[in-house]
């Protein structure tokens, strides 16, 4: 009842005040509350309180990692600072003292599973201008961040300063550095990233590896090729092995390829041993202030290109009986969205857009929709039944 209060208050709150402000200025606003609510010390317990209450945990083995509940909250709101170099971040975080992660505490203790990142091997400041929109009439967001974040070495040295304080369950999400085509390099530098946090002793329940970026002017696409998937994810598991590390890797992945090429990537996965597939990233498509320019599109627009990627993914996995969960990511806005894919055998999901359209306990709202269908369901099965 509380939960059904709380979403019409927030949808009301929305149509007078929220969405009067750009998508720009209210994201802008939100990342100044999550900094500013962290300075003080109450307000972790508090959202641990009020997480407690409105749910309960369900506990949820996914991708070699057991979770308190079923719905992740994806990278791309708790990633940090941008800076113009490596230098400037670090000192930053070493000489000044500055939040440059907000939310990486207020977020996990307030929806529970939550994803850093993603990181690059050097800081990005990202894209110039506007570059988050909104579409209300399919509660879509449209972004063009360009991989905005400190980098690995800044992000690993800020939480490793805090590691008393670091959440019970959160993940890293390590991208490849757009631009860079040299496969040498990019196997360098993302294993680089992989070490700062390990060298630091910041040690997640798993790592994601972001091959999609396609926010990003180098790589609007954000090409899967199969040789570069098996060096990267080959290379960063023999990394965790070597140093006897159990952390399992992820894999998030591009919407829209061809059946072919989700087939040939669950076999590379299955291959190297990569224990869960995020599908999927943003969809590229123009901007709206920019026929020219490429920002991906999340939410209800993203629904239909995610769906079908995990029904590729899922036949070859049958198929094949690779030991690979599927994480969905996509349009996941309600209790319905959500048992679509549970319908297809997804265990857990990932959302973001949720936030925009119904709040900070849009996870709670959706978990407490699925409930409901699952209890008419049964129901209904019932009555037939008898």
């Amino acid at each position: 009842m509380l939960l059904r209060v709380y979403d019409r208050m927030y949808s009301g709150l929305n149509k007078v005040l929220i969405f009067k402000s750009s998508a720009q200025r209210a994201h802008d606003t939100v990342i100044a509350i999550l900094r500013l609510v962290e300075r003080f010390p109450f307000t972790i317990p508090l959202a641990k309180a009020i997480r407690s209450f409105i749910s309960q945990d369900c506990l949820v083995t996914v991708g070699g990692v057991i979770l308190s509940r079923p719905l992740i909250l994806a990278a791309g709101l708790v990633k940090g600072d941008g800076f113009i170099d490596e230098e400037t971040a670090l000192n930053e975080v070493q000489a000044s003292g500055r939040n440059i992660l907000p939310g990486c505490r207020i977020m996990p203790a307030l929806v529970g599973p939550t994803e850093f990142g993603s990181f690059t091997r050097s800081p990005r400041p990202g894209n110039p201008s506007t570059v988050f929109w909104r579409h209300a009439s399919s509660r879509s967001t449209q972004n063009r961040v360009g991989l905005k974040n400190p980098g690995a070495r800044a992000a690993a040295a800020f939480l490793a300063m805090r590691k008393a304080q670091l959440p019970e369950e959160f993940g890293i999400n390590i991208a490849v550095s757009p631009g860079v085509h040299d496969i040498n390099q990019q196997e360098r530098e993302v294993i680089e990233s992989l070490e700062f946090f390990l060298h630091e002793g910041v040690l997640p329940a798993w790592f994601t590896l972001n091959l999609s970026c396609p926010n990003t002017e180098d790589d609007p696409l954000g090409h899967q090729l199969e040789a570069e998937t098996r060096r990267l994810c080959g290379a960063f598991i023999k990394r965790l092995e070597e140093r006897a590390l159990s952390i399992p890797l992820w894999v998030k992945i591009s919407p829209g390829l061809a059946a072919e090429q989700y087939h040939a990537l669950v076999c590379i996965f299955a291959e190297v041993g990569v224990k869960a597939v995020v599908a999927t990233n943003t969809l590229p498509a123009p901007s709206p202030e920019n026929s020219g320019q490429v920002a991906g599109l999340g939410g209800g627009a993203l629904f239909d290109a995610t769906l079908e990627a995990v029904k590729h993914l899922r036949e070859e996995i049958v198929r094949s009986k690779a030991a690979i969960d599927i994480i969905a990511c996509g349009g996941i806005l309600d209790g319905a969205s959500f048992q679509a894919y549970r319908d297809l055998g997804v265990k857990a999901a990932q959302y973001w857009s949720a936030l925009v359209y119904r709040g900070p306990l849009a996870a709670a709202l959706i978990e407490s929709e699925l409930a409901a269908y699952e209890y008419e369901y049964e129901a209904a099965h019932s009555e037939s039944l008898a």
